[in-house]
């Protein structure tokens, strides 16, 4: 059990069942009352973020999470077959356990694995990826006021808004946390 004075920002722990990664931490003394803390929790399987105020007495169960390092190395159906890049096993994740990250899936791609207890809880995929345009629509210079922007789809199938300069065949930086364009990769 820990304290809730020493809950910091990215510990993970169990809250009613789940398990949880702290978000944001704000300590908060009133006048008279007792001190509160204040906590935006990150539900680690379900992606959802909750928000909760404890008294700063109170005691919480602290969750180990492992993080292993894997490499995506293909799909078959609904399984995505993973390697472990340090002990070379291979191992199956269903689309559910991948969650959003399903549309950045590309062979080779290097990534990260939570588990708790031996189970995988969640996939962490890299801030950014590089995938190649394979669809979208030419842009018409001087067709708008400001910058504009357009669809365009990726090789994975994922679709993001890119600048109007883009075209079929360039391969893109995207920011995997927020589904956007970054810049046109070198």
């Amino acid at each position: 059990m820990i304290d809730a004075s020493q809950l910091r920002k990215g510990i993970a722990i169990e809250l009613e069942g789940k398990i949880y990664q702290i978000a944001e931490y704000t300590h908060i003394k009133m006048g008279r009352g007792s001190a509160q803390v204040k906590l935006r929790l990150r539900d680690v399987r379900g992606g959802g973020v909750i928000e909760r105020a404890f008294q700063a007495t109170e005691r919480f169960t602290p969750a180990f999470l492992e993080h292993r390092p894997v490499q995506f190395l293909y799909r078959d159906g609904d399984l995505y077959h993973m390697m472990d890049t340090e002990s070379f096993d291979q191992f199956e994740l269903s689309a559910e356990q991948i969650g959003d990250g399903i549309k950045y899936m590309k062979e080779g791609l290097q990534l990260e694995v939570l588990m708790h207890s031996g189970n995988v809880v969640s996939v962490e995929l890299p801030i950014s990826i590089e995938l190649e345009v394979v669809e979208t629509e030419p842009g018409f210079k001087g067709n708008t006021a400001t910058g504009g922007s357009k669809s365009a789809t990726l090789e994975t199938g994922a679709t993001v808004q890119v600048p109007l300069f883009i075209s079929v065949g360039d391969v893109l930086r995207i920011d995997t946390r927020t589904d956007t364009y970054i810049e046109k990769a070198s």
